[in-house]
């Protein structure tokens, strides 16, 4: 066998798959897969994108940028793990899909892709609350042959920690941080009944959740629609509820019904792009609410945010804006509430520039999740080559496409990279492993139980509303930080943001390199 030192790289586009909770359940998620899907592309123009759906049709009809969609659940493993075995490299999330009863699911098709070859890259996951012995069994083991695990905050580092992982964890921010605009039309508010000449505070409000679990609904409700009455009082304003995912629409009622000025309120019915509702954030004067993607448009918008914490990961959120966020949620401090919010109202002159310069932080740590997962695909690239260099005959023709084998994808692609930039390991030794996990007994059971064991119905009336970045602080059309980014706020801006809110890599369990 002879070398020729005149080959040229792989011309193949790579297939990469990107798997979450995707399929129009949740607007946060659909923003994210929008941010990553535009990631890959700016990397790799002509990668085959393949988007493993909840929702086909939906992810079909609302992501433009996928090449080919794959149902997942509910169907039979095989024509899952088919799929999966043509990929170079299966990108999980971003987004909040390591929790309780979801986390074994999602690792199942990830072990399965790892045990086939095929290279796996965490992209700014969220995790917790991890509890339950399955879930955490497969973290722990999945999460361990992974090329790079990037989560998108201290809160699921400290979870993924406490679970037992032991390997590197980057912490950035959520992939939404870089959602581009959409312009929401006037003839869209007209439609809606929300006065265009009027102030505007918007809210997002769930479930009650964790921030109040002990108390009854009604009184939840209640406690909510009297921060409602109070901003339409104090700024003399119109709520705006916006819902995040269909079940938000009945909490949005119950509280629009318990309110002394209910003619104040308005609930988005209408169905809308991601996109479009970073439009509609160009027309709110202040946010309240819950959801944490919500949160982030706002914040990315230039405007006040008032977090309701009902989860970890609305404090974390809350601690990197520097944003007031109570303990919890209840009855008895409705006072405390009003406080804040009017608090905010009064401080947010002096503290708009903090915000934005803490904002333009966020954002590149977001970017910094893109640059890893393309500093991975040209490593893998980089291996392809010199695969072909050292293995390939002279012969007319020249060099295969691929190698037949998948373990050429999976050489060298170990747990916890210790030297950063989330490059593989150096390729395999000749008879090297082909996974990196061997063990018989496989906690995730890629290849005993079927893949989509748990049909999901389909939503209705979704409304996919994305905030836009209009002319209120901090919300200049300044250049963007990566593929399909919003606009910067508040150019300038000098205030140096937090020493804790940058990149951090932890070197195995409680350690902070």
């Amino acid at each position: 066998m002879t070398t020729s030192p005149h080959r040229t790289p792989r011309s193949r586009a790579p297939r990469i798959g990107l798997l979450g909770s995707y399929g129009g359940y949740n607007i946060g998620d659909e923003a994210v897969l929008q941010c990553v899907l535009g990631c890959l592309r700016g990397h790799r123009p002509r990668a085959h994108l393949v988007v493993f759906s909840r929702d086909a049709e939906h992810t079909r009809a609302h992501q433009s940028m996928a090449d080919e969609v794959v149902p997942w659940e509910g169907v039979p493993q095989r024509q899952v793990t088919d799929v999966l075995s043509g990929l170079d490299l299966l990108v999980l999330g971003g987004g909040g899909i390591l929790y309780d009863g979801e986390a074994r699911r999602y690792l199942k098709l990830v072990r399965a892709a790892q045990l086939r070859g095929v290279r796996t890259f965490a992209y700014a996951v969220g995790a917790g609350p991890l509890h339950e012995g399955d879930d955490r069994e497969a973290v722990r083991t999945v999460l361990a042959a992974m090329d790079e695990v990037v989560v998108r905050d201290q809160e699921s580092r400290l979870v993924l920690e406490e679970v037992g992982v032991e390997r590197d964890l980057v912490v950035t921010a959520d992939p939404a941080l870089l959602l581009p605009p959409e312009p929401f039309t006037a003839e869209m508010m007209r439609q809606e009944g929300v006065p265009a000449d009027a102030r505007l505070v918007g809210m997002s409000v769930r479930e009650p959740g964790r921030a109040a679990e002990k108390l009854d609904e009604g009184d939840y409700h209640a406690l909510l629609a009297d921060v409602a009455d109070f901003l339409v009082r104090r700024l003399d304003a119109h709520v705006v509820f916006m819902p995040m995912e269909r079940h938000d629409v009945r909490h949005a009622h119950a509280v629009l019904s318990r309110m002394t000025a209910p003619d104040r309120g308005r609930i988005l019915h209408s169905a809308y792009t991601p996109g479009q509702v970073l439009g509609l954030m160009s027309h709110l004067d202040l946010v309240v609410g819950m959801r944490l993607h919500f949160l982030i448009f706002a914040a990315v918008s230039g405007l006040p945010v008032l977090p309701l914490p009902y989860a970890g990961k609305v404090f974390d959120f809350a601690r990197r804006l520097g944003a007031p966020a109570l303990v919890g949620v209840a009855r008895e401090q409705v006072g405390l509430l009003l406080a804040e919010v009017d608090r905010l109202w009064d401080e947010f002159p002096q503290r708009r520039v903090d915000l934005g310069a803490r904002v333009r932080a966020l954002r590149e740590l977001a970017g910094e999740t893109c640059a890893r997962c393309g500093t991975l695909l040209d490593a893998m690239d980089r291996e392809d080559d010199d695969r072909v260099l050292v293995d390939t005959p002279d012969i007319p023709g020249g060099a295969p496409d691929r190698p037949a084998d998948a373990s050429v994808r999976s050489a060298g692609a170990g747990p916890g990279r210790p030297d950063g930039a989330g490059s593989p390991a150096d390729p395999a030794e000749p008879g090297s492993s082909t996974t990196r996990l061997g063990s018989p007994a496989d906690p995730v059971g890629a290849d005993s139980a079927p893949v989509g064991d748990t049909p999901v119905s389909a939503p209705h009336g979704l409304h996919l509303l994305r905030p836009a970045h209009g002319p209120g602080p901090g919300s200049g059309p300044g250049p963007g930080t990566g593929p399909g980014a919003a606009p910067d706020p508040e150019p300038g801006a000098g205030v140096v943001p937090d020493p804790g809110d940058g990149a951090v890599r932890s070197g195995g369990a409680g350690q902070e390199a």
